[in-house]
């Protein structure tokens, strides 16, 4: 490009520990980034924030960088107060914020909203950038399918998604493109609708990268409480790949007094998990994945996969930081960051926007399964298929 990008955000709230904050600041302030600190080669020049509450941010980074404007409009936020686009790039960022809760426990953050505001500044432009959107793409199956739709019908770069697939390994490990995957658990921590699209994404990034790329998922169901337990006594996800999943956990609750390493048994883990969950589906090519939240046991993100030839699961962790480094420094947003650069600088996704397309859809189904007392859910709108990219996109530095 012959001048600086210039980037926009679009943001629920900014203040302390927001998601705003984190990716937002980055672009301002630079972050660390292999040895050194960097700022990326682009300038956020405008931003629209839905709701200040006490101790906003915003307004004290419109003061200290004197190329940052705040505009009362998203349409002003992207022309920067004219009558066409006027940015390079945008960030969406809705998350956090004083937003409805519905009957089945989601959060309605307007991504949906706020994007079909960006679209019409488009659509009156005749011009379009790439858009990033922070973690799923809307709690409304259908408002995300067509939020895609938009991105492919007038062919903008979009990327959306959790920043576990692109954070530190522990192992530092890859899916091999190819691999012939039998069965894949993932095991975390966190709340329906909020955490678990951040699982989902951990294994779907894997996942995703196996022989005949992704075809897509045909049913869901979900457990909670003792459905879940009757499901674990059941064999209904391998018992083997659980068990990998906590010893990659840098987390696991001791279960007694003594050595910190016990592993913990079935009746010390109910004791521990007041009310675990899991959504179990099966893809269109047989493969199953199961995604189970345990919280109160662990505190992170952990994979394991049965590969085809290999006598051992493969297995990792997505690695957050531990607490209160979780929270200040945040550091898994470094890499999240940088990728969303390469898009704003070369005008291409560095990994499918498909991936959120369809963990936003299992997300949606597992909320409506445990809405229906673990129904089981057919999902023939979820037959989304797609090929990975070759080149790996997480943080080995």
């Amino acid at each position: 490009m012959s001048k600086r990008p210039a980037i926009a955000a679009i943001c629920t709230v900014y203040h302390k520990y927001s998601h705003s904050q984190h990716i937002a600041d980055r672009f301002l302030e630079g972050y660390g980034w292999n040895g050194r600190h960097h700022h990326p080669p682009m300038d956020l020049v405008s931003m629209y924030v839905d709701q200040t509450p006490e101790g906003d941010f915003s307004r004290e980074r419109e003061q200290r960088f004197p190329q940052l404007t705040i505009y009362p409009s998203i349409a002003e936020t992207l022309t920067q107060g004219g009558d066409a686009l006027a940015v390079d790039g945008i960030l969406l960022i809705g998350e956090h914020g004083d937003y409805p809760v519905n009957e089945k426990g989601q959060r309605q953050y307007p991504r949906y909203e706020m994007f079909k505001e960006i679209i019409e500044v488009f659509e009156s432009s005749g011009a379009t950038c790439p858009i990033f959107n922070d973690k799923h793409l809307s709690w409304n199956w259908d408002w995300a399918k067509e939020m895609y739709d938009d991105s492919q019908r007038l062919g903008f770069a979009f990327m959306a998604g959790s920043s576990l697939p692109v954070t530190w390994r522990t192992p530092s490990i890859e899916m091999p493109v190819g691999a012939k995957v039998r069965e894949a658990v993932g095991v975390c921590y966190g709340g329906v609708d909020g955490y678990d699209i951040h699982g989902l994404e951990t294994i779907q990034c894997m996942v995703e990268r196996r022989e005949g790329g992704e075809t897509g998922v045909k049913w869901l169901q979900a457990y909670k409480g003792e459905s879940f337990w009757q499901a674990y006594h059941d064999g209904i996800w391998s018992r083997e790949l659980f068990e990998a999943c906590l010893c990659r956990s840098h987390t696991l609750k001791p279960a007694r007094p003594g050595f910190n390493n016990i592993f913990p048994t079935v009746d010390e883990m109910k004791e521990i998990v007041k009310d675990p969950i899991a959504y179990t589906y099966e893809h269109e090519d047989g493969l199953r994945c199961t995604l189970i939240l345990m919280s109160g046991l662990i505190e992170d993100f952990n994979f394991a996969a049965y590969l085809e030839g290999e006598d051992e699961p493969l297995s990792t962790q997505m690695y957050l930081p531990m607490p209160p480094a979780r929270s200040s420094l945040a550091n898994f947003f470094s890499p999240q960051t940088n990728n969303v650069e390469q898009m704003f600088l070369t005008g291409e996704a560095t990994y499918p926007v498909e991936r959120t397309l369809l963990t936003t859809g299992l997300t949606a189904t597992a909320v409506d399964s445990l809405h229906q007392e673990g129904a089981r859910l057919e999902t023939p709108q979820l037959a989304i298929s797609y090929g990975p990219v070759t080149q790996s996109t997480y943080w080995r530095s």
